[in-house]
């Protein structure tokens, strides 16, 4: 008795024929070549697929357990190995995992693509309507099995070995990145467990790839038995990838990733930092008389302050008698006589009013802060201001949301340009109600997406100068648009890392102050603004650009804190800056995204009080790096 397959409606009784569906060494039939009956016990179905060669075509619905394609799998093993290559800052063995796990999936998808797309052309090629289609060499030709055969074997027994070397010369190229940005050369380098790791997420990548394929042929199939095939195809595609769509970004994405992220910042907004108490001066929000309750502050503003210096801290540094410094901080949670159909300028109308209840327009130096995601203000940027002024001195800054960065960069981004434009607009609308002898200075200033913010509410680097007294800024994200457009426009020979614009003459860039805003040498004139950008800050230079683009940072000459061995890989050198970021801080100042004391410097160049001197700037950078070490 014959078997007949229920697809085709062939005889499956006189066996397999070479090609797609048979194993090596039979002769090939006439028409699509049959497959032999699977046998019934369970080991026998395990023996005949340990026995099937791997390029053999799995039947339509063992698209999930299907033997993975060689191209794909060496795209992906190249590109594991690529993602071993250093970034710009060290990264510890785990992370390492993730990002070789990432890559790797990148690479199976293009390989897996590529593999595809020359089958389909392929299949084009030797389908031939008539006589007026000339048959081709390329579609009838194909490796013979024990090539392919060949091939496999040499996978399976280089890949491994050269996987443990390339992981071996990462740690390698890690230590001497470690060296180079001021770290001990000591290492922990698990390779196993990054292999192990690396495999595991590329698995899972393929596992769900091809769930989401076997969904959406299934959706085609029964698409197709109400409408028309091309129809049904069309329908279901369309169809899949709204789901997909709606699934990454809706479900995992906003009802995932960002509501955890929600919930644990507004959690943690609601606490204070060990250590910070209500302040006891009047000068302060949240303080005595202050029309921002303690409690309405949110955490890093009830840092920021909290841990506002005193008088006599001021003044037993100084030698002289100091002030108490006046900080301002507006929520984003504002009290109910403030609420209004506009948040941002109710914050500038509250901000305003606190500065004129602490009398900050009559203090020498009136600052303000962009925050980042969260709210925070760098400690050391404001004591700094604040001890070289001898506290003659107000900082204000307004929170526009409690969520990290990345989170708050992700989904409000916006809001950084908007609140603190509107903070500028208010503050410089009442400086311009007072005596042009009695204002204070203004100057603003901001780290990381604090710094966005601040470049943000001007159209241009001009406006900036002349809308302010000076500017410091430090880490600004690539994504920046002053810092952007002086990097585009930068003075021909000065690399991207240390840009030089217009000779220098309002604005330059350090990474090393005490000696990179002494070049040039020509005048600097007034006023004044100082970019602390280290050249191994991957916050200043992600960018979506890299999946594709070699980014200018990577040409000669590379920054001081550059190993010569980072090299660039399409999709690659992406995925690293990305957790590079995530590992910025484990670095010390001035290398990743810390700048420690380095604000003392900036603010010296920026605004130096009369009488200031280089010996004064040594000393108190190093009383706040002290103190920075200390936090």
């Amino acid at each position: 008795m014959t078997s007949t397959d229920r697809n085709t409606g062939t005889d499956r009784s006189a066996g397999p024929a070479s090609g797609e569906g048979a194993t090596p060494g039979t002769e090939a039939t006439a028409g699509a070549p049959p497959r032999p009956p699977l046998p019934r016990r369970a080991a026998d179905r395990l023996l005949a697929f340990a026995r099937r060669p791997y390029w053999d075509r799995p039947d339509p619905s063992y698209r999930i357990r299907r033997w993975p394609d060689l191209t794909a799998l060496c795209f992906a093993t190249v590109f594991f190995w690529s993602s071993l290559t250093p970034s710009l800052v060290p990264r510890p063995w785990y992370l390492q995992g993730l990002v070789g796990g990432i890559t790797a999936a990148i690479g199976y998808a293009l390989g897996s693509g590529l593999a595809w797309l020359s089958r389909a052309l392929g299949g084009v090629l030797s389908s031939r309507p008539g006589p007026r289609l000339p048959a081709s060499p390329l579609a009838a030709w194909r490796p013979p099995a024990r090539f392919r055969t060949r091939c496999w074997q040499a996978y399976w027994l280089l890949s491994p070995v050269l996987a443990v070397w390339f992981i071996s010369e990462s740690a390698r190229m890690q230590r001497q990145l470690r060296v180079l940005q001021g770290l001990p050369p000591a290492l922990t380098w698990h390779t196993p467990m990054i292999a192990l790791i690396a495999l595991g997420l590329l698995l899972a990548a393929l596992l769900l790839a091809r769930a989401v394929r076997l969904g959406s042929v299934t959706l085609i199939r029964q698409l197709g038995r109400l409408l028309p095939r091309p129809v049904a195809f069309a329908v279901g595609a369309v169809v899949s990838a709204l789901l997909v769509l709606v699934g990454v970004r809706d479900i995992v994405f906003d009802r995932g990733v960002v509501d955890i992220a929600d919930r644990i910042a507004e959690a943690t907004n609601g606490g204070t930092k060990d250590g910070i108490r209500r302040p006891a001066s009047r000068l302060v929000s949240g303080g005595p008389g202050s029309l921002i309750p303690w409690e309405n502050l949110g955490y890093q503003g009830r840092n920021f302050a909290g841990s506002t210096p005193t008088r006599g801290t001021l003044t037993a540094w100084t030698g002289r008698p100091a002030r108490d410094p006046v900080r301002v901080y507006v929520p984003s949670a504002l009290p109910a006589a403030f609420q209004d159909d506009s948040p941002f300028a109710a914050q500038a109308r509250l901000a305003v009013r606190e500065l004129e209840r602490t009398g900050a327009f009559e203090r020498a130096v009136l600052a303000v802060a962009g925050t980042t995601g969260t709210g925070w203000v760098d400690p050391n940027v404001a004591e700094a201001l604040e001890y070289m002024y001898e506290g003659d001195t107000a900082i204000v800054a307004v929170q526009y949301s409690y969520l990290p960065s990345w989170v708050s960069f992700l989904v409000d981004k916006e809001k950084a340009g908007q609140a603190t434009r509107a903070l500028l607009d208010a503050v410089r609308a009442r400086l311009d109600s007072l005596p042009a002898g009695h204002r204070p200075q203004l100057v603003v200033t901001g780290e990381s997406l604090g710094a966005y913010a601040v470049e943000a509410s001007f159209d241009s680097a001009d406006e900036l100068l002349a809308s302010t007294d000076g500017a410091l800024l430090l880490g600004a994200p690539n994504f920046s648009p002053i810092s952007r457009e002086i990097r585009r426009d930068r003075d021909p020979g000065s690399p991207v890392w240390r840009p030089q614009y217009r000779g220098g003459a309002h604005i330059r860039f350090a990474q090393f102050p005490e000696t990179d805003l002494a070049r040039p040498a020509a005048a600097w004139e007034s006023p004044r603004v100082v970019y602390l950008q280290n050249a191994s800050d991957p916050v200043v230079w992600w960018s979506p650009d890299l999946l594709l683009d070699k980014p200018a940072w990577l040409d000669e000459p590379l920054g001081p804190d550059i190993t010569p061995e980072i090299t660039w890989f399409p999709f690659v050198a992406f995925w690293q800056t990305s957790v590079d970021m995530a590992v910025s801080y484990g670095v010390d100042a001035p290398h990743g995204h810390r700048y420690g004391a380095g604000a003392v410097d900036g603010w010296a160049a920026v605004l130096p009080p009369p009488g200031w001197t280089t010996a004064d700037t040594t000393r108190l950078r190093a009383f706040i790096g002290h103190r920075a070490a200390a936090y």
